[in-house]
């Protein structure tokens, strides 16, 4: 069976239930291309890595039909689809030396001995693990074994790379290190990608694309900028990057804008993205970085007095946590600059910010 859309993976009317009635994952059509990397994000349970498992193999689609490279796949056995897996917990063989485990999936696919030997040099290269090829696992880092388990899932020249939480047992900077490294080899080798993340910076820093999961249905799939610019519904809004919010109602609508009332008096001119009409119930989502404290005056359409709650140094920028028309949880982000450097807590401020810049989303 084969499918005659160009695209390189292919879910179509994807389904899965583990127990007959509740769908992990609820009609599932994505298409990735080739040479793609595209990142599944999303919380726990959210269906991301029962996707990832179905288009490895080690689980099976209740309905819908999965391809790769044109061809159905749904029947045909993990070792038979030529993917490149790389686990969470890296799932070295411990009493193999790195270029034993390296030259286990060649020697499987039963490569001679003089090109395994060429392949899994090359791999190690690759990962700038040259000469380490004697050592065994436990005689690495962490970083170090995630790139031979990188390595591995490279060195059979695959198809298709699969990476489920592959950096979640890194600390901070070695992870930050190999989100790099990662978008470096998939750039330079021009391999098709699909990585399984919870954290929203992995998903940002990596992507091609990125499909945000929540309850076994995609909310979004987009760029990391349009995503992050752009969400279509509040839980892509809250999901991806830090969100000031209120909840409100419709006033007017007026083409590109509509005013909302948030209560206590207070109206706010926003852009109108998941509402329909006047008397809509909305969620407004207002990234910090948006936000300009005592704004010029007429600079800006929303223009609200502000009490400074917490002031936090992070280096490039300074956390401030304000009181705003009674939500006590509004942030702004603001540039470390000489500008607001006298600024303090307990002091009464303005915030202001573009109507463009806030969105009207679903209740």
């Amino acid at each position: 069976m084969s499918e005659p859309d160009a695209s390189f993976v292919s879910f179509s009317e994807v389904q899965k239930s583990y127990d007959g009635e509740t769908l992990v994952v609820k009609n599932l059509n994505l298409d990735i291309a080739r040479g793609e990397f595209v990142t599944m994000l999303g919380p726990s349970g959210s269906g991301k890595t029962t996707c990832l498992m179905m288009l490895a193999g080690f689980e099976t689609a209740t309905h819908g039909e999965i391809y790769l490279d044109g061809r159905g796949i749904n029947n045909v056995a993990p070792h038979r689809r030529n993917i490149g897996m790389v686990f969470q917990n890296y799932a070295l063989f411990p009493h193999m030396t790195v270029a034993e485990n390296l030259a286990f999936p060649l020697e499987v696919r039963k490569q001679p001995k003089d090109e395994i030997r060429d392949k899994v040099e090359r791999a190690l290269d690759m990962v700038r693990l040259k000469g380490f090829g004697t050592r065994r696992p436990a005689q690495l880092s962490g970083g170090q074994q995630q790139r031979v388990a990188l390595a591995r899932a490279l060195v059979f020249e695959p198809k298709l790379v699969l990476l489920d939480e592959p950096l979640g047992a890194l600390d901070k900077n070695l992870r930050e290190e190999m989100q790099y490294e990662l978008k470096h080899i998939h750039e330079n080798l021009g391999l098709t990608m699909v990585f399984v993340t919870h954290d929203q910076s992995e998903a940002l820093t990596m992507s091609d694309r990125i499909a945000v999961f929540d309850d076994g249905v995609i909310q979004q799939i987009d760029s990391p900028d349009v995503l992050y610019e752009q969400p279509k519904n509040a839980f892509v809004a809250y999901f991806i990057g830090e969100n000031n919010r209120f909840l409100g109602t419709v006033k007017e609508m007026s083409g590109d804008e509509c005013l909302v009332d948030i209560g206590n008096g207070v109206d706010i001119r926003c852009k109108p993205v998941n509402v329909s009409g006047v008397g809509d119930k909305t969620t407004l989502s207002l990234r910090p970085e948006r936000v300009s404290i005592d704004p010029e005056p007429g600079a800006v359409p929303n223009v609200l007095d502000a009490k400074v709650l917490e002031l936090i140094y992070l280096g490039d920028h300074i956390r401030t946590r304000v009181s705003v028309a009674g939500n006590d949880e509004f942030v702004v982000k603001i540039p470390n600059s000489h500008e607001h450097s006298a600024l303090a807590e307990g002091e009464t401020v303005k915030v202001g910010w573009a109507s463009a810049d806030c969105r009207a989303l679903d209740a």
